[in-house]
């Protein structure tokens, strides 16, 4: 299969959509009242590395790697996909993709359960909510 092809059936709107959406929800799940207190306490993040930090650089990197993410969804779907295929498909996609990925990881890094699930609650949000999404728009 040629990548044109495809990259052909591809909804653009809907990828933009889904990596919106991605992109919104990794500020509120991140926010300090939400994970982004206990996420920062367990990977050591600090207020000082956060104020050094290049943000714009990490922020349009994060939103260039969402849209990448979304056009590849709308590739795995595509055309003529209803929203709760897409739905079941990320879910899918996060939980038994992403989140054991980042458990298998997580056991040999010897990381903790709260922060597998942070992070793996996030993908599994994301690509749940970006499927339905791409599913509904495609």
């Amino acid at each position: 299969m040629q990548l044109l092809e495809v990259l052909d059936g591809v909804s653009w709107l809907a990828v933009l959509a889904a990596t919106i959406s991605a992109f919104l929800l990794g500020a509120v799940w991140y926010a300090r009242p939400l994970f982004g207190n206990a996420w920062m306490q367990e990977i050591g993040l600090t207020e000082d590395s956060i104020e050094n930090a290049n943000m714009p650089v990490t922020f349009g990197l994060t939103f260039l790697l969402q849209a990448v993410a979304a056009t590849a969804l709308s590739a795995i779907l595509g055309e003529g996909t209803g929203w709760l295929d897409g739905l079941l498909t990320g879910l899918s996609i996060g939980l038994f993709w992403v989140a054991t990925a980042y458990g298998i990881t997580y056991l040999f890094e010897q990381r903790t359960l709260r922060l597998w699930l942070i992070n793996a609650g996030y993908y599994i949000a994301l690509f749940t909510i970006m499927g339905a999404i791409v599913g509904a728009l495609q």
